[in-house]
Order: structure tokens, then C-alpha cells, then sequence
């Protein structure tokens, strides 16, 4: 995904959290929907969360759409924090959506949203740098003062 795509530039970026034990799983989480039944709300991100989540149990599909998921559990504390989109069905990637294909179930997150460099505003998407395919989580990690409530 263009982290500059004008449907999803303005939301900003937060660090999500598992809430069970605390954990930081990733600094670049985005509020969203469920593109299947979009009352649900949770938090993606587009890049893979190394080193705080792992699989758990095999891939399964939905009664909604024909998507192939795993769900993923926080490395520190073995509980269940959300998915990923194995292979996307057809229907998802031809409506609107911000290509993120790791989820956190909002019930299982907290999140912090984060601040730009000056520390004064909040840090939106579409000030974030565009990916390399060599990036991953381990190599953005957010000061405090980065992060507010």
C-alpha cells in the first residue's frame, strides 16, 4: 500500500499494545474496519510484526468472504491479539481498502497514537516514509515522548 493513498493519509498512527501483558506489537497500527461487516472495528498494520507475534493454529476462511486467516498471538504472553490475511479473496482487494494485512482485534489491543518529530502533532500516514521491502517493525521504535493517550 502507498502509505500516501488519499483515502487513508489523515488517520493517524498509533502504537498498538497487547493488553494482557503490555507488550509493544507494533509502532505502526491504523485505526480501520472490518471490510466484511464494517461495525467491527480494529487496528492493522502494513508492516509484518517480527519478534512480538507468531501464528497459532491453521489457516481458516470466514463465512463472509473467501479470505485465508491466521491468527497471530503475542510472543510475551501466548494470548490471541489478532490475525493475518494469509491470501486476500478478490472481493477484498478490489473494494476500498489500505492494504494492511496484519489485524489486531481491538479487544485484545491498546494503542497510543503517536507524534510527528517535533513532538507537537500527531503523526498522520501521510507523513510516514514510504517502505523498502527490506524494512520490518524491528527498526521503528518510538521514544515516549513519540506517543500520547
Amino acid at each position: 500500500m502507498s502509505t500516501s493513498n488519499a483515502n487513508f493519509k489523515n488517520k493517524c498512527v498509533t502504537q498498538v499494545n497487547c493488553i494482557f501483558c503490555d507488550s509493544l506489537l507494533c509502532t505502526r497500527g491504523m485505526k480501520a474496519v472490518l471490510l466484511a461487516d464494517t461495525e467491527v472495528e480494529l487496528f492493522s498494520t502494513d508492516i509484518p510484526p517480527n519478534r512480538t507475534v507468531d501464528f497459532v493454529a491453521s489457516c481458516y476462511s470466514t463465512e463472509s468472504c473467501k479470505c485465508k486467516l491466521r491468527d497471530i498471538a503475542c510472543l510475551k504472553c501466548g494470548n490471541v491479539v489478532g490475525y493475518h490475511v494469509v491470501a486476500p479473496c478478490k472481493p477484498c482487494l478490489l473494494s476500498c481498502n489500505n492494504g494492511h494485512f496484519w489485524m489486531f482485534n481491538s479487544d485484545a489491543v491498546s494503542t497510543l497514537n503517536r507524534l510527528d518529530s517535533t513532538g507537537l502533532n500527531l503523526l498522520l500516514w501521510g507523513d510516514l516514509p514510504e517502505l523498502d521491502d527490506s524494512e520490518n517493525e524491528e527498526s521503528e521504535s518510538p521514544s515516549e515522548e513519540e506517543c500520547i493517550r
